[in-house]
């Protein structure tokens, strides 16, 4: 499973919306232990649970949406909640010019921090891997800024439409080089789209599928539209105008929307409506329709579905944390989401899993096979093992959190 990044929303969001630091918390405790851990406690669930479930842990290969295909999209989305919140005062205290100032050296250092992550100059060029997750995500900080700087709700609205509908007409309509006899379907097939093809032109360094990069250029455009559809969440969040239960309707109402124009575009509405009622709905491949849902090269249609559910959770971790105010749970989140950058680039120097192999395996490890035979011992050792990690993670989350130690850029 690859492994994600935090948005650069890099202090601690006003208690007032504590379910913003939950939400980048929740996100990123897959990422640091979360799904292996959530993994081992599948072990001990039946076949036909672990037939849905454990694969929801994983990605798509290509085309469909699984849990952790949402993973890097919500982190997207987060990002363009932290715009509002981070230059939004300002814009309004000392202008664009300061705003600017600030966009720039963050999604400066998190490029920089992404291409560290991935091995610095350890490797000779061209093994440097220049765009990846975290450079994907300074990116649509970078671009997701700008649009706040100078462009208020309908205007970011008008961009948002632009970018998903420019990419897919694209993409749909115009030929790939070196494609002899394009079907409806190789627009969007693994290795004859443009976005695939730019990347094997034109994109430098190591990409991470061999020829291209799902965090590659072309994609990186609708890539930006999720973070339009964070900023619009963070302007809701942040109107005082507005009251905390519409807040939390607009928030829902906005997912389900998102969902069904997203499943909608990418043609899966269609399949279940022939599936389960048997009447076959009209479908004009040749003018661009369906539309799949694609992460690798982050289809307009993918954007809307990961973005349906970004607003969802977010709109159920207001309801909980922040009208109902029922918070304790959340507390190991908010540990995590507000020292996401700490814990991640903690994630990849310090090795958490090598450090836990040091505490549990071995004897410890032996013993428990021996007591519980080959029934059990196997699964219990994994689920010492993944809780060991997430336990240590936790510790550190809770230990910077308590001394008000946050890494700022």
């Amino acid at each position: 499973m690859d492994s994600y990044p935090v948005a650069p929303t890099l202090a601690p969001a006003s208690p007032r919306i504590l379910s913003v630091d939950a939400l980048r918390g929740f996100d990123m405790f897959w990422i640091i232990g979360g799904a292996p851990f959530v993994a081992s406690i599948l072990q001990f669930c039946g076949p036909k649970a672990q037939h849905y479930l454990l694969p929801q842990l994983d990605h798509v290969e290509w085309e469909g949406f699984y849990f952790f295909d949402l993973i890097f999209p919500l982190f997207a989305f987060m990002v363009g909640m932290s715009v509002v919140f981070s230059l939004g005062k300002i814009v309004a205290q000392r202008g664009a010019g300061a705003a600017y100032g600030r966009l720039i050296r963050r999604s400066l250092v998190l490029f920089l921090f992404g291409i560290f992550y991935y091995g610095g100059l350890s490797h000779r060029w061209p093994d440097i891997r220049l765009l990846g997750v975290l450079q994907r995500l300074a990116l649509v900080y970078l671009f997701t800024g700008i649009v706040f700087i100078h462009f208020r709700r309908c205007g970011t609205l008008v961009v948002l439409v632009a970018l998903l509908l420019g990419y897919w007409a694209f993409l749909s309509f115009v030929r790939v080089p070196g494609v002899e006899n394009p079907t409806p379907a190789s627009r969007y097939a693994e290795g004859t789209n443009w976005t695939n093809y730019i990347d094997s032109q034109y994109l430098p360094g190591r990409k991470w599928d061999g020829k291209w990069d799902p965090e590659g250029l072309l994609s990186t455009l609708p890539a930006i539209g999720t973070g339009l559809l964070g900023l619009l969440a963070g302007l809701l969040l942040k109107n005082t105008a507005t009251s905390p239960g519409k807040k939390f309707a607009w928030l829902i109402g906005g997912g389900l929307l998102c969902l069904l124009l997203g499943y909608g575009w990418g043609g899966q509405l269609a399949a279940l409506i022939t599936k389960y009622s048997g009447y076959q709905l009209p479908t004009a491949e040749r003018y661009g329709y369906p539309f799949p849902v694609i992460k690798k090269i982050w289809t307009s249609s993918y954007v809307l579905v990961a973005g349906g559910y970004s607003y969802l959770l977010m709109g159920i971790f207001y309801l909980v944390i922040d009208i109902w105010k029922l918070r304790g749970w959340a507390s190991p989140f908010v540990w995590i989401g507000t020292n996401a950058i700490t814990l991640y680039m903690a994630w990849n120097i310090l090795d958490f899993r090598r450090l836990t192999a040091r505490l549990v395996d071995g004897d410890l490890q032996a013993a428990i096979q021996k007591a519980l035979g080959d029934s059990y011992g196997p699964e219990v050792s994994h689920l010492l093992f993944a809780t060991v990690v997430v336990a240590l993670v936790l510790l550190l989350a809770r230990f910077l959190h308590r001394r008000n130690i946050f890494l700022r850029v």
